[in-house]
């Protein structure tokens, strides 16, 4: 990893405020559109840009500000990779958003979000906290395969379980769903199901499928070749160089998902998801909570 100031911490981004600490990324998921050479990374992916002064940064524009907002993210870049057990930036920037009166929404695939929850009880008592957690794999040898450097689906169903015991609302990310190698109802349902009993709130689901940009196609079609000989080839053949690869299953999938979400009463649409994120009590209600 290697160090930087940064000039700026806040970015607008689905009708609340996005920041990123880190940039780069230590999972390894092979699928990460991260890599994409649209984002123009000046450093190697696995390299992780460390934004030093991200707490110092975002006690300045939170202190600026007169409305209050939820302040996201992981959106990029996980926030509690591997580097952040010695770094403590993510918690630092945690401090800065409760001592403001903000709330918070974190997007991970990391059971290190646990060791913030003293923070995130705080927030949520206050203004408002959200986990989110991206769960694509039900079975675990294909998870260490496809998500390599974190946690398994099964550890992070348990954050979720944790969350829902201390009344923190969560939020899971369906995504991606891979064409041939996750993209079954036996994997599909069982997260389903333990979204359910871990009662998050919603589950973001833009497809059933995954993109591929330049930059991360070549990192994905690598991983194929080393774990599904002879399946990259037949990507190529259906999808070529497309953008959007939706499973070839997709229709049946999608179907199944939402009428589960609908029966359980969890949010489903991308749009519905993003707008109760965005939503944060306003300033008298969160005084009152200061109050009592």
């Amino acid at each position: 990893m290697h160090f930087v100031n940064a000039k700026g911490i806040l970015t607008a981004n689905n009708g609340q405020n996005g920041m990123n600490v880190y940039r780069g990324c230590s999972h390894g998921c092979i699928y990460c559109d991260s890599r994409s050479l649209c984002y123009h990374f000046d450093h190697p992916f696995e390299d992780i840009e460390v934004k030093q002064n991200a707490p110092e940064l975002l006690e300045r524009a939170l202190r600026g500000k007169r409305k209050r907002c939820m302040i996201g993210t992981g959106s990029m870049s996980d926030p509690y990779m591997h580097c952040e057990q010695q770094l403590r930036l993510t918690r630092r920037c945690l401090e800065v958003i409760r001592k403001y009166g903000f709330g918070a929404t974190l997007l991970t695939k990391s059971d290190r979000v646990l060791e913030d929850l003293d923070l995130l009880d705080d927030i949520n008592r206050r203004a408002k906290a959200v986990v989110q957690m991206t769960l694509t794999t039900w079975d675990e040898g294909l998870s260490r395969i496809l998500e390599p450097g974190v946690c398994t689906t099964r550890r992070r169903v348990e954050v979720l379980e944790t969350m829902r015991q201390r009344g923190i609302p969560t939020m899971v990310w369906l995504t991606p769903i891979l064409p041939w190698i996750n993209d079954t109802e036996e994997n599909v349902l069982p997260i389903l199901e333990a979204c359910a009993a871990a009662e998050v709130k919603g589950i973001v689901c833009f497809g059933m499928g995954l993109t591929l940009r330049e930059g991360n196609r070549e990192y994905y079609y690598a991983a194929l070749d080393r774990h599904f000989p002879g399946l990259k080839e037949r990507y190529v053949r259906r999808y070529g160089n497309a953008y959007e690869l939706p499973s070839p299953r997709s229709a049946e999938l999608m179907r199944l998902f939402r009428e589960f979400c609908r029966e359980h009463g969890m949010l489903y649409r991308p749009e519905d998801c993003f707008a109760w994120l965005a939503e944060l009590p306003e300033r008298e209600t969160q005084m009152s909570l200061f109050e009592e």
